[in-house]
């Protein structure tokens, strides 16, 4: 259930000296969410800036990392945008020993209201927390039955996120090469390395990106295809899918997808 207005598809935005206006654009182009990635958060005004920048659109850090700023800051960052409607708080992290612990701890200390929260979550204890505590959960580099599996875990009255990297790429190599260039770092994040285990891929596959790992987890090849992979998480159970381009301009590839969010949101 997509408690949070969140429509069907989202779209991935970077910091670049043009970010603002390429968010414009994308609003225009029907995206019903904007979402700036956790390691392009910078300082949290650039929320705001976005925030003020669009009229319509809602916007969502996927993630504020939870040991970088304080609650106390996220929680005044949520105050001065909330009048607007449109912001949703993410959050992840922490990227530390025993993480549910501190995580459950920055909640506790949270002003927020719990259901304009979207918790990071891949394992089964942070799902049961994303039901417990928040609005509900985002996921990145999972396949469709997981999204089936983790929709089981929150139930049906929390909202579902996918996360989905895109290579609008037909050649295999070239699309593989593209999708590795991330992968090769986050696959040596516990987080991401277990889930893949969960997900029954093998430690070989996580260490050598196999080609089975990689086209399970990003989807490349044509408008069609990409397509394909998301309606593959919305029938397993996602309430919104984002799309994260990989390679050449984010613009362009929102262009190249913009059919994806014609319809019912």
């Amino acid at each position: 259930m997509d408690t949070l207005g969140l429509g069907k598809i989202g779209f991935s935005i970077g910091v670049s000296h043009s970010y603002l206006e390429d968010a414009r654009e994308l609003e225009s182009l029907g995206y019903s969410a904007l979402w700036l990635p956790g390691g392009q958060i910078d300082r949290l005004e650039r929320l705001a800036d976005l925030v003020h920048a669009t009229e319509t659109v809602k916007v969502v850090p996927g993630i504020v990392p939870v040991d970088r700023y304080s609650s106390s800051a996220t929680a005044q960052l949520y105050s001065e945008l909330e009048s607007s409607g449109r912001f949703v708080l993410g959050l992840g992290g922490p990227q530390a020993a025993r993480p549910l612990v501190g995580l459950n701890a920055y909640l506790d200390e949270l002003d927020v209201p719990a259901d304009r929260v979207i918790l990071a979550a891949l394992g089964p204890k942070k799902l049961e927390m994303a039901r417990r505590r928040a609005a509900g959960a985002v996921a990145l580099l999972v396949t469709p039955e997981y999204t089936e599996a983790a929709r089981a875990l929150l139930g049906p009255d929390r909202t579902l996120v996918i996360d989905q990297f895109v290579v609008l790429e037909n050649d295999p190599g070239r699309a593989r090469a593209i999708a590795r260039e991330p992968l090769s770092f986050l696959a040596t994040v516990d987080g991401y390395r277990q889930n893949f285990l969960r997900m029954g891929f093998t430690s070989d596959d996580v260490d050598q990106l196999s080609d089975k790992l990689v086209d399970a987890v990003v989807a490349w090849g044509s408008v069609e295809d990409i397509a394909e992979r998301v309606d593959a998480h919305l029938r397993a159970g996602a309430d919104h899918v984002v799309l994260a381009p990989l390679g050449g301009s984010a613009v362009t590839a929102g262009r190249a997808l913009s059919g994806l969010v014609i319809g019912p949101k």
